[in-house]
């Protein structure tokens, strides 16, 4: 008998010995007295929920299962997923199970590989994490389509950032697209910044003139080191498709096509102008990529901390808790890997 029922049972007892009413007794220790009388019968001296056996009314009997695998492995559905199996079945009159059923049936008999000749789809692989803890670490770059007047015929306009301090620290605009044209931009780049060799990561996508055997060459010759994205996935570049968005929608933005490449490079080179010098950047604690690259912002949002600090000490009420964070964002991280506690987290959840 559980040892539990057993105490309960013998303080009721012992309750009831000594003139106690079951009913009051019962109360007492928080159960009621139906309780105690069916836990006085013969066969329920146990709970009979830990030792309880439940199995589906539905449950697949042996043959059922059987029926399935070898459906599964007939030579005219042996290449084919439950998916398309059941359908099949369902247009000559058969139903035999669900293709949930169909797939839980195949993993228990480890038969839930892959059906086909063609070699199954490997794991996607992210591209390295990197962290910037100052400008000139890494850069990302990608091209972006600018329309012309002539239908189907565009312009490329080739933009360099610094994921760091988010500044446009290399552009052109050019009639083609291009390993060359991209080696001759990287090279002027690095010539401006002064970059050293193995001081700089420059990341992007997997299109042509990114892995061309020009810009390779050229990247190797600086001491650049290349990164790339994975194939086909959009978010493995993310600063620079950001860069074209705020690009691309911002109330400047010409309405109508550009007539010719110096309209467009004029317009471009106000634009960078505009975003590295005036704008103030939601991700860099709102001062300009021009300001976060020379590692002004430091000074500049002390000076925003202080201002709040009076303004809290001038009218504390309008407060309920510390002031706004203007601290400086220290690290900059382009495709970083999930940490091992959120993992942990997740799996619990």
């Amino acid at each position: 008998m559980n040892t539990e029922r057993t105490d309960i049972l013998t303080l009721i007892a012992e309750a009831q010995g000594a003139g106690a009413r079951q009913a009051k007794a019962c109360a007492l220790m928080g159960i009621s007295a139906r309780t105690v009388q069916r836990w006085d019968q013969p066969g329920h001296a146990q709970d009979g929920r830990l030792e309880a056996k439940r199995e589906p009314a539905n449950k697949l009997t042996e043959l059922e299962r059987q029926r399935i695998i070898t459906m599964a492995n007939e030579k005219e559905y042996a290449g084919l997923p439950p998916g398309k199996i059941v359908p099949q079945l369902a247009d000559q009159g058969q139903y035999i199970a669900s293709e949930s059923t169909f797939y839980r049936v195949l993993k228990a008999s480890h038969q839930l590989h892959h059906r086909q000749k063609a070699r199954p789809a490997g794991p996607g692989k992210r591209p390295k994490a990197f962290t910037a803890t100052a400008a000139n670490q890494i850069y990302t770059w990608d091209i972006t389509y600018l329309p012309t007047l002539v239908r189907g015929l565009f312009l490329y306009l080739y933009l360099v950032l610094d994921i760091y301090s988010r500044k446009i620290v290399g552009w052109q605009v050019y009639e083609d697209e291009s390993s060359a044209l991209a080696a001759e931009l990287m090279t002027d780049l690095c010539q401006r910044e002064g970059i050293a060799r193995d001081q700089v990561t420059l990341h992007s996508d997997n299109g042509g003139p990114m892995k061309g055997a020009t810009l390779l060459a050229t990247l190797q010759e600086l001491g650049v080191i290349p990164s790339f994205g994975r194939p086909g996935v959009s978010d493995d570049n993310p600063y620079s498709e950001s860069l074209f968005r705020t690009l691309k929608y911002c109330p400047e933005y010409p309405e109508h096509p550009f007539a010719d490449l110096a309209a467009a490079r004029r317009w471009v080179q106000e634009f960078v102008d505009w975003y590295n010098q005036v704008h103030l950047h939601s991700s860099i604690k709102f001062v300009t990529p021009d300001q976060r690259h020379l590692g002004k912002d430091v000074e500049i949002l002390a000076k925003r901390h202080q201002v709040y600090l009076q303004a809290k000490a001038k009218n504390p009420n309008r407060w309920s808790g510390e002031t706004r964070n203007w601290q400086p964002i220290k690290e900059v991280r382009l495709n970083p890997e999930k940490q091992k506690t959120e993992r942990k987290e997740n799996k619990a959840a």
